[in-house]
């Protein structure tokens, strides 16, 4: 089921050694920084050592004044589709990082049904720019993805949703064992492909119609020794019974990895620490279980995530036209007319980029009428291809989220492409975990803030010669003013690179210079070490 690594996309060249000196290293293992120089010889870290001790026999890097660290992991990405856009996305190489899980949350490119073609277009375009789908298997999609080259390492996973919108479409039947099969056939041959493990997104159709035991036979494929990654089916009320049901999942898959661990809605803040207890409890009796998690209060997604279920198992015209009649708008008002959150939850990309950066509850009284009117008329008018940010969190639940020792940093910033007004974590994720809850709260030692971008990923995903810096390892690595790091965008103007950020090494060769992107696809696929 493993796959080779891909081979290298660009003519390989002997890159002369580079010597970095001067810097003060953080090297991943969550040990006190200290005075280091490290040699890189071609892609690889070939020593480190204590100061004055290496001979310089090629470019020497002074980088005092600067920490050093390895290249920060994006533990949750969903920048499937970077590699197909015409434009390098820089929103993560700029933060340090080098190397992202994409595939998260169920949502991956493939595999693509010729029964349900047109359905996984219309539903993965709610999330992601326009695509010509030209694959049908995950072993087709890596070749394009591979041949338009990376601007960071890509891992990537199969999203569940994907594999049920490939056998039954966004039906919200339970799979029959026809359509258990053709997921369990799609989820082998992305495997052998090179996939990193399963996702889910239990809080999006269809895989929100989808049970218990039906994840749990797909994930049996994955042989006890594989990942599951998931978006909890309920973030809230149920968070408790959520974990629960994750674990069971997980553990027939072999791992689990709960994504972007939150406690969403005013009635749920303060409920992190009992997840935590409950999650440290199944870890203590044998449970492999990690969580990553963004370090900002709000959420982001498609806004068709705020419907009811029911109107949810559909295709995109029956949805449509439920929304723009009569009947459908009287439904819609009677379940979510007594929501009183309608200022937290801000527009962030539309189709057409018209209302981006103004919460639903200014666009109804600018309208004079109701925000659920105003809800479907949004996205009836953008054809569902709404994106927002909802501001659901306590900082008290966050704090607790990341200073847990299993935790690891994801942004789960939505797909480059879009434009409008993304999520800032989209471009400020890492530095704002090094700026805000290390440097300036002390939530986090330096050090462990970096274990948790960096050596804690690695081995949670099984990412290859990666995480550390250490002889042998691939010398991806970042280099950062501790004093001055921080995330700069905010929720109505987040695109902005961040501060601090100097320079960034991919397999060795120089990416980001000053904190200028010097162009190249120098990234690659990678498969996973078993």
């Amino acid at each position: 089921m493993t796959a080779p690594e891909p081979p290298a996309l660009l003519t390989p060249v002997l890159l002369p050694p580079v010597l970095l000196t001067g810097a003060r290293l953080v090297d991943g293992t969550g040990t006190a920084p200290r005075e280091a120089d490290v040699l890189i010889t071609g892609s690889t870290i070939t020593a480190v050592e204590p100061p004055g001790i290496l001979p310089a026999h090629g470019a020497v890097e002074d980088l005092t004044g600067l920490t050093l660290a390895p290249g920060f992991i994006d533990a949750h990405s969903h920048a499937d589709n970077a590699p197909l856009l015409t434009e390098d996305d820089t929103t993560k190489i700029l933060q340090g990082v080098t190397t992202e899980v994409v595939g998260n949350c169920g949502f991956s490119l493939a595999p693509r049904s010729t029964a349900h073609a047109g359905t996984l277009g219309d539903f993965l375009r709610r999330l992601f720019p326009p695509t010509e789908f030209t694959w049908s298997n995950f072993q087709d999609l890596f070749a394009r993805t591979d041949a338009a080259g990376y601007v960071t390492n890509h891992c990537p996973l199969v999203g569940h949703g994907s594999l049920r919108i490939a056998a039954t479409g966004t039906s919200d039947r339970p799979a029959d064992d026809t359509a258990l099969h053709a997921m369990r056939a799609a989820l082998e041959e992305g495997m052998s492909a090179g996939a990193f493990g399963l996702s889910s997104g239990l809080g999006y159709p269809p895989a929100m119609f989808a049970s218990t035991r039906e994840l749990a036979a797909v994930a049996e494929v994955l042989g006890g020794d594989g990942l599951y990654a998931t978006h909890l089916r309920d973030e809230g009320a149920h968070l408790q019974d959520s974990i629960d049901e994750a674990l069971r999942i997980g553990q027939v898959a072999g791992r689990t990895q709960l994504s972007h661990l939150k406690a969403a809605g005013r009635d749920n803040w303060g409920a992190m620490a009992a997840a935590l207890t409950r999650i440290a409890r199944a870890r203590h009796t044998g449970a492999e279980v990690l969580q990553d998690v963004y370090p900002y209060t709000a959420s982001s997604t498609m806004l068709t995530a705020l419907l009811p279920a029911d109107f949810l198992g559909t295709d995109p015209d029956t949805l449509i036209a439920r929304l723009s009649g009569k009947a459908g708008r009287a439904e819609l008002r009677a379940e979510l007319g007594g929501r009183d959150d309608w200022d937290d939850i801000l527009v962030a990309t539309t189709a057409g980029h018209q209302d981006e950066g103004r919460t639903l509850a200014e666009l109804a009284a600018e309208r004079a009428t109701g925000p659920v009117d105003v809800l479907a008329d949004l996205l009836v008018r953008e054809r569902l291809r709404v994106a927002m940010i909802h501001f659901s969190m306590q900082d008290t639940d966050l704090r607790q989220a990341l200073a847990d020792e299993h935790t690891m940093i994801g942004s789960d910033g939505l797909p480059p492409g879009n434009g409008g007004k993304p999520h800032p974590r989209l471009h400020g994720t890492f530095p704002r975990v090094l700026g805000r809850y290390c440097r300036d709260l002390g939530l986090l030692s330096l050090p462990e803030a970096v274990r948790k971008m960096t050596s804690l990923p690695a081995r949670a995903f099984r990412i290859p010669n990666r995480g550390l810096v250490a002889p042998g390892q691939v010398a991806d690595l970042v280099a950062f003013d501790s004093a001055t790091v921080r995330d700069v965008g905010g929720y109505r103007d987040p695109v902005h690179p961040p501060a601090g950020i100097r320079r960034v090494w991919l397999g060795g060769r120089l990416v980001v210079d000053r904190g200028r992107y010097l162009g190249g696809r120098n990234g690659r696929r990678l498969t996973p070490s078993h």
